[in-house]
């Protein structure tokens, strides 16, 4: 039986051209980055070059990026920065964001006593703009942090990132985006849009796990969660993770190189599996802005069935069909999503929600066997 792969969203394998350059470089890279002997030297360059080289991407310097172990830790460095270094006082976000943010906020009003506010989300997924100005307005006189996500990694549904940009230009705030589901997929010019932090994880765009990175805005002095060795400028220490950098450098030049050529491919796969699945089920629903070729991600389908089957998802894993219920951050958890319970009705949520979401390397073959073994399992 050959296994079907539709859980890009929770991570991409890995491509072969970046495990190429990881190999070499655990093969002739031996050295620590910190150390000042010729090995030491030659890591380092490596490092540096890599960090240039994905600074590129953004139109930014290479002083502000910082490298982290994915997009948890950068969101964490970003949001407890703000309010550590920054003087944040009150952080506005909203209730479907990803729980890097979410529990970081949490933590950070119990332990400091700093307001969290949540704008407003309409039942399609996407964010009140109106409501969200009201609040910049009401919280003029503080210091404020707007922290939304680009693509939200459960519904699929996109950010209006250059209105939200320009409000909190207007207002003068801060403005960070967990962009872990964008970076690979849409072009980021951070001088075009001004964000002032930006949260990354290689393994969303066909990179190796446990490496990513924070944007910092020049100007924003940054305090390190953790201490030791006062790697990456003082902002994080912890010997640089020189071989996952490295192919995390090739994996996204990979990615921003076939962009285009990509999006078009997966537009038109996820436009084909919407038309079969809605030729063949009368019950399928679509949660968010799941099923717009325009507003929602190109990589991500997020689709609810009308009927009772709580082994669907568990089905599929026995005829070789991987997907997802939600996050798969949260596959271990006996909690439902917390995305869907805020933008479905009581009776909605309680439908069968599976998340499909692709990458270059599905295929038309793949989908079309998909909604053959979807039938089998609900008709």
């Amino acid at each position: 039986m050959k296994s079907i792969y539709l859980d890009n969203a929770a991570t991409t394998p890995i491509d072969q051209e970046v495990i190429d350059v990881m190999c070499q470089s655990m093969l002739n890279n031996n050295g620590n980055p910190s150390s000042i002997h010729q090995f030491g030297r030659k890591a380092k360059a490596s490092v540096e070059t890599a960090r240039k080289n994905i600074a590129k991407q953004f139109n930014v310097t290479a002083s502000e990026i910082i490298f982290t172990a994915g997009g948890t830790e950068a969101d964490n460095l970003i949001i407890q920065n703000a309010v550590t270094n920054l003087g944040v006082e009150v952080i506005i976000t909203s209730k479907i964001e990803h729980h890097a943010v979410l529990h970081t906020c949490d933590y950070l009003k119990e332990t400091h006593q700093i307001e969290i506010v949540y704008v407003a989300v309409h039942k399609n997924g996407d964010v009140d703009l109106d409501h969200l100005e009201l609040l910049l307005k009401q919280y003029d006189d503080k210091k404020c942090l707007v922290s939304l996500m680009y693509v939200n990694n459960e519904i699929g549904n996109l950010l209006p990132i250059n209105l939200v940009s320009d409000l909190c230009k207007k207002y003068a705030v801060l403005f960070h985006s967990d962009t872990v589901q964008a970076i690979g997929h849409y072009v980021i010019d951070l001088q075009k849009t001004p964000i002032d932090f930006i949260a990354a994880s290689a393994h969303k765009f066909h990179g190796p796990k446990g490496v990513g990175f924070a944007y910092f805005k020049k100007g924003f002095g940054i305090q390190p969660m953790l201490h030791g060795g006062d790697q990456e400028k003082g902002a994080r220490s912890s010997t640089e993770n020189v071989h996952s950098i490295l192919g995390m450098e090739k994996a996204l030049d990979i990615a921003v190189l076939n962009m285009k050529a990509d999006a078009d491919y997966l537009t038109n796969l996820k436009s084909e599996f919407i038309s079969a699945l809605k030729s063949n089920f009368t019950d399928v629903h679509f949660n968010g802005n799941s099923s717009s070729l325009t507003k929602s991600s190109y990589t991500i389908l997020s689709t609810r069935f009308s009927r009772a089957n709580d082994m669907l998802l568990f089905s599929l894993d026995l005829n070789g069909i991987a997907v997802s219920g939600g996050s798969a951050c949260q596959s271990g958890s006996s909690k439902g999503s917390h995305v869907l319970d805020e933008i479905l009705s009581e009776t909605a949520v309680n439908d069968i929600s599976v998340r499909f979401s692709f990458s270059k390397n599905t295929t038309k073959e793949e989908i079309s066997t998909t909604i053959i073994k979807l039938k089998e399992l609900l008709n």
